[in-house]
């Protein structure tokens, strides 16, 4: 069985089924209480997702801002390396301050995401340092700030409009930003060395045209406070100077020769990118703000929706308890009146049957009268569930009564037709003892014994039934002690096969002489079941021991033996564990061993033979064993 199985075979046991009330009504309720936490569910799901995408907006747009402060960094660093390759020695000791603002930043973002995002770096700085070329260095960095852009700063989700504008204007404004910065860095290089060399031009009039697309784009997303940041970013001094030297390196395009200071360029161009990253962070802060109001909004939604459930199952179990108690509590007072007519006025009406004169008839010995209690519940049908319930009480009672009187006189019949036969039995054997010792002829001796060990199994018969019909005292006893052996020897002259009975080892103890009839019987019934049971040419052992105070005695048969299930309810019957009224009849020794036994105090269990067969095996308790020196018993039939 699969741990699934398990699981739901557990939870099947532990929820109350259909057949119960409470299982009903938790049913019924259940079902729209489902589909309602389904609703309840899909919106939860829908809230959550909506919260999740919100945080991770949220955490996004501060990876953009860090991935933002590194490229600022980066575009810095990139224009002052390319000025130096140029030729413009006075920005050695600029780079290698930008180069540890640029260290603190990337340390930053690597923080943040968990990675280095530069990891040659340190390699394209010694080359610079070197003296290395200045095309491949421009081309380094600008990658590096090409995908330090492209990894960290894709679109939020969420599917929320002035956050997606948000981003759309963060995401075009940084575009606008890295070209002015790449137009920085490249004329750096090219107002240091006079003029412009093989396709520069080509690539600075690329980088102005994805400037002029990326602030259209820009104009498109931003809101009319951020344009106006922009604006004003524009129109500085710094940025119409920049504009100026544009416009003379723009006018260059055939090589001739640049007389701009790269200083001025470099300090202008400074200003615009600066102030272009100033409305940057402007544009994060909203952007950041915006997501942080929309993960509270999702966060406030979710608990809503959450307590929505909450409060759903919570009443539709408050509805479940109160309708089940409404219905089972009545229903439960009406049950404990059940229990109490078959637990104790059923059995108070059979006892007082049973204690009345053996002449009474049933209708002498009246019910107690009890009035009708109020029905619990208001219900209708529960207060004619309670009429009929007493209806059937009184049914149920007068039956009973009944019967109790019918097993009286039944036992009493029994008891008086077995005490009958006893009688007759007695003297029978009297007068068979009477010919027997008038008797000389070996043969009709023989004949005799015959008929006298007859009359001993029918007279054993007849104490069954006395003893069947509930009679307590043995019909014989004997006066002193009498030896196991002689009781087993007793046991042995009341069964038919005695011949294939052998005594092979019982060691010598006293029985008490009013203990001696209902021990012989017990045993005989053992015997005889043992002799039945197995072939006809195998014998019946019968063994005896001391076993400490008690003595125990064994009766082994090499049979066909008995099942598990057969052996166990053979043993409930021996223990009297079950009425003999429900028994066939051929397993009645059982339950005449069994009452025997209980008047002992003996205990009587049948076990497996090793091999084949069965072993009865019955303890006889101290009570029964007599001591040392009591007189010995004389022997009777």
């Amino acid at each position: 069985m699969t741990p699934t199985a398990i699981v739901f075979r557990h939870l099947a046991r532990l929820t109350p089924g259909w057949r119960t009330i409470r299982g009903r009504v938790t049913v019924v309720l259940a079902v729209p209480t489902c589909l309602l936490l389904v609703l309840t569910g899909l919106a939860v799901a829908d809230r959550a997702g909506d919260w999740a995408a919100a945080r991770e907006t949220h955490d996004r747009v501060d990876r953009v801002l860090a991935v933002q402060a590194l490229v600022h960094e980066l575009q810095r660093e990139r224009g002052l390396s390319n000025g130096l390759l140029g030729g413009a020695r006075q920005y050695r000791d600029d780079l290698d301050v930008q180069r540890t603002r640029s260290d603190t930043a990337r340390t930053a973002l690597g923080d943040l995401i968990g990675a280095d995002p530069l990891g040659r770096l340190g390699a394209v700085r010694s080359s610079v340092d070197a003296g290395g070329t200045r095309s491949e260095t421009f081309a380094f960095y600008t990658d590096a700030i090409t995908a330090l852009t492209r990894t960290h700063t894709a679109h939020a989700a969420g599917g929320d409009r002035a956050l997606g504008d948000a981003m759309d204007a963060l995401r075009a404004l940084g575009d606008a930003t890295e070209s002015v910065a790449l137009e920085r860095g490249s004329l750096n290089g090219v107002f240091a060395a006079g003029r412009f060399r093989t396709d520069e031009y080509l690539a600075f009039a690329e980088v102005r045209a994805a400037r002029v697309a990326a602030l259209g784009q820009f104009g498109k997303s931003a809101t009319a406070g951020q344009r106006a940041a922009l604006d004003k970013a524009l129109a500085t001094a710094d940025a119409r100077r920049a504009a100026d030297l544009e416009k003379r390196a723009a006018a260059a395009a055939d090589g001739s020769r640049l007389a701009v200071d790269p200083d001025l360029w470099w300090r202008s161009m400074t200003v615009l990118v600066d102030d272009l990253y100033g409305v940057q962070r402007t544009v994060g802060a909203d952007a950041r703000a915006r997501a942080g109001e929309l993960s509270e909004a999702a966060g406030r939604q979710l608990a809503g929706f959450l307590a929505l459930g909450i409060l759903i199952v919570a009443v539709a179990a408050a509805l479940a308890v109160l309708s089940a108690r409404s219905i089972t509590r009545p229903l439960g007072a009406l049950a404990e009146e059940a229990d109490e007519v078959a637990g104790v006025r059923l059995q108070e009406a059979v006892q007082r049957i049973q204690e009345a004169d053996a002449g009474a008839e049933p209708a002498a010995t009246p019910l107690p009268y009890r009035p009708d209690a109020p029905a619990p519940g208001s219900a209708q049908e529960i207060t004619q569930l309670a009429a009929a319930l007493r209806n059937v009480e009184r049914t149920a009672v007068g039956l009973a009564a009944q019967q109790a009187a019918l097993r009286r006189n039944t036992s009493e019949s029994l008891a008086n037709l077995g005490r009958r036969n006893q009688s007759l039995l007695r003297r029978q054997l009297g007068l068979i003892t009477a010919l027997e010792s008038q008797e000389i002829d070996p043969e009709a001796l023989g004949e005799l014994f015959e008929l006298d060990h007859l009359a001993t199994r029918m007279r054993r018969n007849a104490e069954s039934l006395l003893v069947l019909a509930g009679e307590q005292e043995p019909q014989r006893a004997w006066p002193g002690t009498v030896t196991t052996r002689e009781a087993v020897q007793s046991a042995i002259a009341e069964v038919e096969q005695y011949r294939r009975v052998a005594t092979a080892d019982i060691e010598p103890c006293r029985i008490r002489g009013d203990a001696v009839a209902d021990l012989s019987h017990l045993l005989a019934e053992l015997i005889e079941n043992a002799l039945v049971n197995s072939a006809a040419q195998l014998p019946v052992e019968v063994y005896g021991w001391r076993d400490l105070d008690e003595y125990c005695l064994a009766v082994v048969d090499r049979g066909i033996g008995m099942g598990a299930e057969a052996l166990a309810r053979a043993n409930a019957r021996l223990a009297g564990d079950e009425s003999f009224l429900v028994a066939p009849s051929r397993q009645l020794g059982h339950y005449v061993v069994g009452r025997l036994a209980a008047r002992l105090g003996a205990q009587v269990e049948l076990r497996p033979t090793d091999g084949s067969g069965i072993t009865a095996y019955v303890g006889l308790p101290a009570t029964v064993l007599a001591a040392e020196g009591v007189v010995p018993a004389t022997a009777a039939h």
